[in-house]
Formats: structure tokens, sequence, C-alpha cells
């Protein structure tokens, strides 16, 4: 029996500091990635993308054990989120605006041919990130309650540290929505940046 890998536990950048902003250097990481767009609470966009990715996260982690003798714990979702106007994320908060991938890191070691051996998957990919210095910090509590801690961040600590944002607007769901509740959920919030 192998030993089981946990990338949550071996990748730090997947902890963070409550309370306060730290800068981290992401390493380039491998993921299943599907798009979507609009307001994650209405219509069903959202939760057809979570129900396509999850599926298919497992039945590679049963495959890669079964065929390749590598375990690993099926990591959190993720989600990029981006819009033509930043504004919309702090003080507008208008979802209906917003741009989505949704993501579960995979292992280096899961590649393309793992995934062609899982089926047809629809509009899921495998792909790569790579989003070098960031700047995140943990939030707990209701995800419509992110708005003070994302203007903080992008308002005062990234320009206040001569930095400014690049790329895109990155939340790592440690709890499951359906399970927490909303003042409890734990969510790694992550800006990539660079020199001014």
């Amino acid at each position: 029996m192998t030993d089981k890998a946990d990338l949550k536990r071996e990748i730090s950048t997947y902890r963070a500091p409550r309370g306060r902003f730290e800068l981290v250097d992401v390493p380039e990481l491998r993921y299943l990635m599907i798009d979507g767009h609009g307001d994650p609470n209405t219509g069903t966009a959202f939760a057809d993308a979570t129900a396509a990715l999850y599926p298919l996260a497992y039945k590679l982690k049963f495959a890669s054990k079964k065929i390749l003798g590598r375990d690993y714990v099926v990591m959190p979702l993720e989600g990029l989120w981006w819009a033509d106007d930043m504004e919309t994320f702090t003080a507008a908060r208008d979802k209906s605006r917003w741009d989505w991938t949704l993501m579960i890191l995979v292992p280096e070691w899961i590649g393309d041919e793992l995934l062609a051996g899982a089926g047809d998957w629809g509009a899921v990919r495998l792909g790569s990130l790579s989003e070098g210095r960031c700047v995140q910090t943990l939030h707990i509590g209701s995800y419509d309650d992110e708005a003070g801690v994302l203007a903080r961040m992008h308002d005062e600590f990234i320009p206040g540290n001569g930095l400014r944002m690049t790329g895109k607007h990155h939340e790592i769901y440690l709890s499951d929505a359906r399970k927490v509740a909303p003042e409890k959920l734990r969510t790694i919030l992550r800006q990539p940046v660079e020199p001014v």
C-alpha cells in the first residue's frame, strides 16, 4: 500500500494567515479547469461546472492509484474570478458581471494520457497555472463578506507595498459550503502581483 499524498500539506501556499496579508511565491501547478460566467448563486452554470469537476477528480485519483500505484487526497475546489471592472468584486459586488474558472489541483504526475483514459469530460481541461508572486490571506466567513477584505488588499496593501495587481483573483475553498455554516467558511483569497 502506498502513502497517500496530500498536496494541501505539501504545498506551503495552501496555508495562509487570518487577519493579515502575506506575500508568497506560488509555483506552477496543474489543475482540472472549466470556465464560466455570471453569478454563482443564480442559474445552473456554476453548479454544473462543479458537478463536472468532482467526478473527474475522483476518477483520476482512483486511476492513479490503480494504474500508477500513487494515491492522493482530492484537493478542494478553487476559483479564478475576473471582470472588466474589478470594482465589481469590492464596491459594486455585481456578480452577474463576473467571469470564472473553477479548478481542482491535481498532482504533477497526472498527465494527458490518464485524463484521456478517463473518457470524454466535455469542457473540462487539464491546464497549468503559473501565478508567481501573490498576496494572500485567510478569510473566515461568508463569501459575501469578502468585499471589505478584498478592498483592503486591492486598495491598501498592494499599492502600499509598491505593487500592482496582475492575473486573476484566486479563491481556494478550504471548507465545503454544503456542510459548513456561512460564518465558518474558510477561504484563501489570493491576488497575483508585480512591482510597480
